[in-house]
């Protein structure tokens, strides 16, 4: 297994980094925060939401295959019900590196899709969020990533 803090990095040594459920109404949305907060770090971040065609003022694509050039790495930001689907694409695609978000709540962790994913080769972080890590964190991320480790909600190991 590895540290949390070197397979967020590892993660966010991607440059192109996919985040789904981002929303056209960007208010109470992680999904929304992360994937501003990437675009601001420059990162080339494609939104995924098949319900919209433009978010963030940027185009907005159904799904991973839909991105031009492909993606590298995807932060899934949907409900957990949806995660396997996302995982499962994410393998076709050859996409190693998955990010299943979740702070407070359930979040986006399945942790069927996570061993799933695991299983066929991926490298999954089930909890937790980018932007509690490296370049991306502010100091209101990184006091929630150590709160969140002490609940298990951020885990320690991947």
């Amino acid at each position: 297994m590895t540290a949390i803090h070197e397979a967020a990095e590892e993660f966010l040594s991607h440059r192109r980094i996919a985040v789904t459920g981002v929303s056209r109404d960007p208010a109470g949305h992680g999904s929304n925060t992360v994937y501003q907060r990437l675009r601001e770090r420059g990162y080339e971040v494609a939104a995924i939401n098949p319900q919209a065609s433009t978010v963030e003022g940027d185009p907005c694509y159904p799904d991973l295959a839909s991105v031009p050039g492909g993606v590298e790495a995807v932060v899934i930001g949907t409900r957990a019900d949806h995660a396997m689907g996302t995982v499962k694409e994410a393998a076709s695609l050859g996409i190693s590196d998955v990010w299943m978000h979740r702070a407070f709540g359930p979040g986006s962790v399945d942790d069927a899709a996570a061993a799933w994913g695991r299983d066929n080769g991926l490298r999954v972080i089930a909890g937790g969020c980018p932007l509690m890590f490296g370049a991306t964190s502010d100091g209101a991320h990184r006091v929630m990533c150590r709160l969140l480790q002490v609940t298990g909600k951020v885990p320690r190991k991947v």
